[in-house]
């Protein structure tokens, strides 16, 4: 059995780790982390994790824990990300880390849109980022993971065959993303509270947000030059789940079924992705608690417009999920072992 320890383990994507770890059949979860739940054990903060009944909190001491696992996954806040996983890195352990510390390649890009001086330049180096449709064989060789962000990757996937075959003006993307509650963390905020949030829908971080250049460093490794995106995330009222809906002037004059027969080769074989039927598109309902990304697709003709809809669980195929999907191939796993669930319906 493979031991693995799950630094900040409280939150959402903490909690889905741990729910999603009781089912694997190669690893076992030794040790689990969180500065203001120390001492408490799992089931006190998630009644659902019964299987987790004798694992205890306990503070991130590096030290002191890097003998008790073989893989290390970092869910803690964007910052505080860096010197842990540089350690653990350092001493030879396998790393997934779940923020974003790690994903921007450049480290001024980094400090520009964080606010914050990336301090172990040597190790981002090393960095895989961790959309397995796209880098599964740097994830197999490498220790260090960056996951993806959550709307990175519900755009991403959606743009990709687009962008390889060059069928689209890459100047003219616009992303239009909406994400669940539970995307902004589990934490207590006024602006989060049920009162707040129900029956309500909003644009925020327009322009500005931190995903922005996620996105635009990978559409732009695809498209082999600079690509800048208009991209606006939206706050609904879900418990979880993004929607995103994806429009991209055309070079040329296509049609949807020729283009989604190319989103089908693309993907061919892609154990997490379902590109729909011609007249089909996603809804999030159908991916809830699953690592599935689900692609629809149609050319508006009038304008001679790609429109791609993605959706994905944001706490799954968006975070969780996919950082024990990177786990598996970097163990050399089935890469599917613990993540076969069928979505909750209704």
């Amino acid at each position: 059995m493979i031991r693995v320890a799950i630094c900040g383990g409280s939150g959402y994507a903490g909690g889905e780790l741990l729910r999603i770890l009781s089912n694997h059949p190669l690893i076992t979860v030794t040790t689990v982390t969180s500065e203001r739940s120390a001492g408490e054990s799992v089931t006190d903060l998630f009644p659902n994790l019964y299987r987790y009944s004798n694992l205890t909190y306990e503070p991130l001491r590096s030290g002191n824990i890097l003998d008790k696992a073989d893989v290390f996954f970092m869910a803690l806040p964007h910052g505080e990300s860096q010197k842990a996983v540089d350690f653990f890195y350092r001493e030879g352990k396998k790393v997934v880390d779940l923020s974003a510390d790690y994903r921007l390649k450049d480290a001024k890009i980094y400090q520009q849109w964080y606010k914050s001086e990336h301090k172990f330049q040597k190790t981002l180096k090393n960095a895989v980022y961790g959309l397995p449709e796209l880098y599964r064989k740097e994830i197999f060789k490498t220790r260090l993971v960056a996951n993806p962000g959550c709307y990175p990757t519900g755009a991403v996937l959606g743009l990709c065959p687009s962008i390889k075959h060059k069928l689209i003006d890459v100047t003219s993307i616009i992303i239009d993303s909406k994400s669940g509650i539970s995307g902004a963390g589990r934490k207590a905020e006024i602006a989060l509270s049920y009162s707040e949030v129900n029956e309500g829908f909003k644009a925020y971080a327009i322009a500005t947000h931190r995903h922005t250049p996620e996105i635009e460093q990978e559409l732009s490794s695809m498209a082999g030059k600079d690509v800048k995106v208009n991209f606006t995330p939206h706050l609904a009222p879900l418990d979880r789940g993004i929607f995103t809906t994806i429009y991209a002037g055309l070079a040329k004059k296509n049609d949807t079924g020729r283009i989604i027969d190319l989103y089908k080769n693309t993907y061919a074989g892609e154990p997490f992705i379902r590109v729909l039927d011609e007249g089909k598109f996603p809804n999030v309902k159908n991916v809830r608690g699953t690592n599935h990304c689900e692609i629809g697709l149609t050319v508006n003709r009038r304008t001679n417009t790609l429109v791609v809809v993605t959706a994905i669980d944001n706490l799954m195929k968006g975070a969780s999920g996919t950082a024990v999907q990177n786990m598996n191939i970097m163990m050399g796993f089935d890469e599917k072992t613990g993540l076969e669930t069928v979505a909750l319906f209704p």
